[in-house]
């Protein structure tokens, strides 16, 4: 006969992930509005700083893996998160200030290739 008890074993998995769904972290949010986060932006978290209200348990995580600069790429990976959830509460904590983002060079940011081979050409003259 099939009980109670035999059923609760059968969906229970130790490798099902986080009990609470992405979408209930971010309170149904699928992007922000403030932050580009690339996948290889880095985030740092900014000392002294202290948070206005708790923070979720994900967002206090993200405080602690960026004592250091960390990309968002990694972030994603350290929270086993998909990159939609990551990015929304890393905009959430980027409003409270609690962390600084350093985004990637745009294409008009690079350098040009003429400006590449001058440089170039001036380093092989030493």
């Amino acid at each position: 006969m099939y009980t109670s008890d035999t059923a609760d074993e059968a969906w229970y998995d130790d490798d099902a992930g986080p009990v609470a769904r992405p979408y209930t972290m971010t309170g149904g949010r699928t992007a922000t509005d403030r932050g580009r986060f690339d996948l290889i932006s880095l985030v740092v978290a900014r000392r002294g700083v202290t948070p206005a209200v708790p923070l979720f348990p994900e967002q206090a995580r993200i405080v602690e893996l960026c004592h250091h600069p960390v990309s968002v790429a990694e972030v994603g990976a350290e929270l086993d998160l998909p990159l939609g959830t990551v990015r929304v509460l890393l905009g959430d904590l980027l409003t409270a200030g609690l962390i600084e983002t350093h985004e990637p060079p745009t294409l008009s940011e690079l350098p040009t290739a003429d400006l590449l081979e001058a440089i170039l050409v001036g380093l092989r003259a030493l």
